[in-house]
């Protein structure tokens, strides 16, 4: 039962991941995105085998946390004015966009909270049940994105951060092998122990709002 909850969320919020991203770039001038038919929210255009589907599934299995990605935007930096920097704020937008929809969940409880006798109890329950999964979900994506490794969001906002010379050996070596530290924590479940502290003291100030 928490699947059939847990993959609609899922879903949207990292379909909502990519969009920010060709959104983002689009605005700064980069259509790429958007002559390559990705500047939508139709599921289709967004999925991605490994991420999208493969890695849900491992960590149903595994009872690991789920969560997932989606194929990634195309982004062509040559477009922007300062690419290495507008490249960062690209990266970011994932992230935020994630990061502004668990506000949306935290508000939505809030005013179902003070409606609350509006609402049989079943039916609160039922809607709590949905926001509180949105919220976490979405915390927890945007801290996965914000690792800093290449080709995670983290690694590009890192990169747009550092002095040149230090960002193109960084880039180089992740750009690299980064993938594959990306999956070796994944399969051994070592990611976790680095997602879990931040994701839990987000909820956890995320909640506070609910008192």
């Amino acid at each position: 039962m928490e699947v059939i909850v847990f993959l609609p969320i899922l879903f949207f919020s990292i379909i909502l991941h990519e969009f920010a991203h060709g959104f983002v770039a689009f605005r700064m001038g980069d259509d790429t995105a958007y002559l390559s038919g990705r500047l939508t929210l139709n599921p289709i255009s967004h999925v991605d085998i490994i991420g999208s589907i493969a890695v849900p599934a491992l960590c149903w299995l595994t009872g690991m946390p789920l969560f997932g990605w989606a194929k990634p935007v195309p982004i062509n930096p040559l477009r922007f004015a300062s690419p290495r920097r507008d490249m960062g704020k690209v990266a970011f937008a994932g992230p935020a966009a994630n990061l502004l929809l668990a506000t949306l969940c935290v508000l939505a409880m809030k005013i179902f909270l003070l409606a609350q006798s509006f609402f049989s109890p079943r039916a609160l329950e039922q809607i709590f049940v949905f926001l509180q999964y949105g919220m976490f979900i979405n915390i927890f994506l945007a801290v996965f994105n914000l690792i800093p490794i290449p080709p995670l969001d983290g690694g590009r906002i890192v990169t747009a951060l550092l002095p040149q010379r230090a960002a193109y050996g960084y880039d180089s070596f992740f750009g690299r092998y980064g993938m594959y530290v990306v999956l070796a924590l994944i399969l051994t479940g070592g990611v976790k122990y680095i997602l879990l502290p931040p994701t839990m003291l987000l909820v956890g100030i995320f909640s506070k709002f609910l008192m």
